[in-house]
């Protein structure tokens, strides 16, 4: 049966319409909120780019900011807003290898932004062609967006329902915890809007002091320039030196602050069979330090691990090697030290001054006489000093 043939061809009340075939394409939950801007979510979101605090995102401006919180900008005619959750935990990862690199969890899947495109495009087609929209002679218009898009994803989900805002900005669900993936349809449908909920977080701020980058400054205020995702996966440049050490062996991504919530400890695992691959729980780093452009793009394409691309993914492998400082690494690393692009060598450099060996520092003293780059030849000078103390 397809999702036009229910056999009730009535109007029925639109909201249970959605509800029902959001589910059956797929979505673990749905919500419905208006479609009014989101005032106090904008003047949020524009003073934390005057505190700096979303430097490094050069794409989210302030035009960008006004545009994804005036629903009716979006679409013209905009009555209401369907967020849509759905849940990617892959339960309990099993203990990483001795020398492997951490993926955050959504990333150990298909890249998630074609999965909820193609399920919310078939929610939006089989809304359109249902029965009850053709009596009642209602054209839908829709426009959905995941986090790609210039909607504020989590101000809509928290306004609709789906869940609350966490103190480390994650939205929260009292099932699915805040393993979820957000998207919002706007549409012309007069929806009946939920309410959103009334749980906080309360006297708990656990997630506050376990990110080791210190990325979370206050209750619901996150430093972008300190996340380990975004050093991971956004910053394309060299990651500070001082904030190296918190990183671990995070590749890409991080799940830290949400490993400790005491909300997630009850969280349903999924199902679903695009979410959850056990090759990306963690990854060989000396493998990853290896790879050519094209071994690259085999292992990892369609997958959201692209968008750090090969370079900042081994430039993050030299970071995770030189926070394991294990001594077997330093042939790799010296391979890397003779790499094309400066950015991995500028970090195989440190990771060898952390490891501290007197192999890591032969490899550093080859590589300073022959490195044309100020910057690494710098870096190389740096570690020397780090490893001479080590």
């Amino acid at each position: 049966m397809s999702l036009t043939e229910h056999g009730d061809t009535k109007p029925t009340d639109l909201r249970r319409l959605v509800n029902r075939l959001a589910r059956e394409v797929g979505f673990d939950l749905v919500a419905v909120t208006d479609a009014a801007g989101f005032d106090a979510d904008r003047e949020v979101a524009l003073r934390r780019i005057d505190d700096g605090l979303m430097d490094g995102l050069p794409w989210f401006t302030k035009a960008r900011v006004a545009r994804g919180t005036s629903p009716d900008e979006l679409l013209l005619g905009a009555r209401s807003i369907i967020s849509l959750g759905l849940n990617y935990y892959p339960g309990a990862a099993p203990t990483p290898a001795s020398g492997s690199g951490l993926v955050a969890r959504y990333a150990q899947a298909r890249d998630y932004h074609r999965v909820m495109k193609r399920r919310m495009r078939r929610l939006v087609i089989a809304l359109s062609e249902h029965p009850a929209l053709q009596q009642a002679d209602q054209e839908l218009k829709a426009r959905w967006y995941v986090d790609d898009g210039p909607m504020l994803d989590r101000a809509a989900a928290a306004r609709a329902g789906l869940g609350w805002f966490g103190k480390n900005g994650n939205i929260l669900n009292p099932t699915y915890g805040s393993w979820l993936l957000l998207g919002q349809i706007i549409t012309n449908l007069q929806l009946e809007p939920d309410a959103p909920l009334a749980k906080t977080c309360g006297q708990c701020t656990r997630c506050i002091p376990a990110c080791p980058t210190d990325a979370i400054v206050a209750p619901y205020v996150v430093d972008n320039r300190r996340c380990i995702s975004y050093l991971t996966i956004e910053h394309k440049g060299a990651i500070p030196r001082d904030l190296r050490p918190g990183m671990g062996t995070w590749v890409f991504g991080c799940d830290i602050c949400q490993e400790v919530c005491p909300v997630n400890r009850k969280a349903q695992a999924t199902s679903d069979p695009n979410f959850g691959r056990r090759d990306l729980t963690a990854l060989d780093l000396i493998e990853l330090l290896d790879m050519d452009e094209a071994q690259f793009r085999q292992r990892f394409a369609g997958t959201p691990l692209m968008r750090a691309k090969r370079v900042g993914m081994q430039r993050n492998a030299c970071v995770a090697l030189g926070n394991l400082r294990e001594v077997t690494a330093v042939p790799a690393l010296g391979r890397a030290l003779a790499s094309a692009d400066a950015l991995v060598r500028q970090h195989a450099a440190w990771a060898l001054g952390q490891i501290g060996r007197d192999e890591a520092m032969a490899a550093l003293r080859t590589a300073e006489s022959a490195e044309p780059d100020e910057d690494v030849r710098t870096e190389i000078r740096l570690a020397l000093t780090d490893a001479g103390a080590a």
